[in-house]
């Protein structure tokens, strides 16, 4: 597509000398999503520092027809921000934070802002924001919010959508709706903001959020826990959110293979535990100072080893421990970069179906890509895994990731036989739009249709992604 210089121009103008650039060296590190799967171009960046200015943006988009792309902190994993001849609107410009709202426990900020500043913010007034992401030094709260971020606490604490409170976003035609309102209760009509949280840029780009914010946990224990299987694990949740109370908030999942990988790439790692075992647990448990969380804990962890539950654990003694463990759930997805080509999906099952999963889909995948290595970890606690594979070792990598589509139907197609999500977290982006149709109703498609002709009737913002076109014969 080419866009009218005229255009070009008078976005310029709307940002301003520092809001813009035309210069491919300074855009080419937007133009490549951090897998390499995905790379674009645009003929212009756009860089506004305030929500007038995309405003301005975007009424000469919708006045002229032309498509706009919003990018975050450009870590999305399934190709959405990447835009393929469209004009690109980066909000990391957008970094104002107000003061931490300490009785109402809420935090307002704009959408450049980092998750790694938001936590930052949270924690120096002894309060807590629990998304927490692999990306959290990079990723934006604009982009966690358009992509309903889940991370490593949903168990305890719920994906984005949870911890948003109040909204505010530009529409298609510049439009400026704001939301911003720190209400745990507003039964005022339809709830707008949830209609932009996991939009990924097609129906208005969000310029601020009012977060909300927990109190920050006086008590914390991690351990890592030697499993025979993932069966075994599911066993040892149960009876750990019943000795603790619920207090759970994390509960991970990662075969022998994740920790290899990443003790082999990830410096400063090393095997927590003295045999190696198939299955890892890393789970983290969180309470006030009344609790005797650790007891709790580390009763169930005696119990479950001398039921064949668990073969043998360790339990941080530190926070430095607490992190080494974190390191190595942390370093799974660069570990596997590190080691080469690799095919993933982020999906989700009902939790109990989790064992039976990976049971049926993993030799599935190995019957059309022989010798692949599974590398399914992921969060148990609710039910998504990313099922990935790396290239068989030693074999070609091209020639592995040739076989890209025909492993994603594969397991998708499994997924659905679940009752389960072919994107529990990473969201639709390029990546699977063609693929949505073969997993949702006709009602389904219509109604995502409908919404999107609502609030964008030009389909200039984000064309192309999450929402599939009607296929006419």
């Amino acid at each position: 597509m080419t866009v009218p210089q005229a255009v070009l121009d008078r976005m310029k103008d709307a940002v301003g000398a520092k809001g813009f650039s035309t210069d491919q060296n300074d855009i080419a590190p937007y133009l490549e999503e951090w897998r390499s799967k995905y790379a674009g171009h645009t003929p212009l960046l756009l860089k506004p520092a305030m929500a007038a200015e995309v405003s301005a943006i975007l009424r000469i988009a919708h006045e002229t027809g032309t498509p706009v792309v919003t990018q975050g902190g450009n870590t999305g994993l399934v190709g959405g921000q990447i835009p393929h001849g469209e004009i690109l609107l980066s909000t990391r410009r957008l970094t104002q934070m107000a003061p931490v709202d300490e009785s109402g426990m809420t935090v307002t900020v704009e959408a450049g802002v980092t998750l790694a500043q938001v936590q930052a913010a949270a924690d120096d007034r002894n309060l807590l924001f629990p998304l927490s992401l692999a990306s959290e030094g990079s990723c934006t709260i604009g982009g966690n919010i358009a992509t309903n971020a889940g991370g490593t606490h949903v168990l305890r604490y719920g994906m984005t959508r949870a911890l948003v409170l109040g909204l505010q976003a530009v529409l298609p035609n510049g439009s400026v709706l704001d939301m911003l309102r720190a209400l745990h209760k507003d039964n005022t009509g339809y709830d707008m903001k949830q209609m932009l949280i996991g939009s990924e840029g097609t129906l208005g780009v969000i310029t601020a959020a009012t977060l909300r914010l927990f109190p920050k946990p006086e008590v914390s224990v991690t351990a890592m826990v030697a499993v025979p299987t993932p069966a075994a694990a599911l066993a040892l949740m149960g009876a750990m959110q019943a000795r603790t109370g619920g207090m759970l908030s994390a509960f991970e999942l990662l075969p022998r293979i994740a920790l290899d990988l990443v003790i082999r790439h990830v410096e400063g790692t090393r095997d927590p535990l003295a045999a190696p075992s198939p299955w890892y647990v890393l789970l983290e448990a969180t309470s006030g100072a009344a609790t005797d969380l650790a007891a709790s804990v580390e009763t169930t962890l005696a119990k479950a080893i001398g039921d064949g539950i668990a073969t043998d654990a360790v339990v941080a003694a530190s926070q430095a421990q607490s992190a080494a463990l974190w390191k190595l759930r942390e370093g799974v997805s660069e570990s596997q970069k590190r080691e080469g080509a690799s095919i993933k999906h982020d999906i989700s099952v009902p939790v109990a179906m989790i064992p039976d999963f990976i049971i049926r889909a993993t030799p599935a995948v190995l019957a059309i890509v022989p010798g692949a290595r599974p590398v399914s970890f992921g969060h148990l606690g609710d039910g998504n895994l990313h099922f990935n594979f790396s290239a068989p070792a030693g074999g070609d990598g091209e020639e592995f990731l040739a076989r890209w589509d025909e492993v994603q139907q594969c397991v998708h197609d499994i997924v659905q036989t679940f009752g389960g999500s072919i994107s529990a977290e990473h969201g639709i982006g390029t990546m699977k739009v063609a693929a949505l149709p073969r997993y949702k109703s006709h009602a389904e498609l219509d109604a995502l249709r409908a919404i999107k002709a609502a609030f964008d009737p030009k389909n200039i913002l984000n064309p192309g992604k999450l929402v599939p076109p009607v296929l006419r014969l």
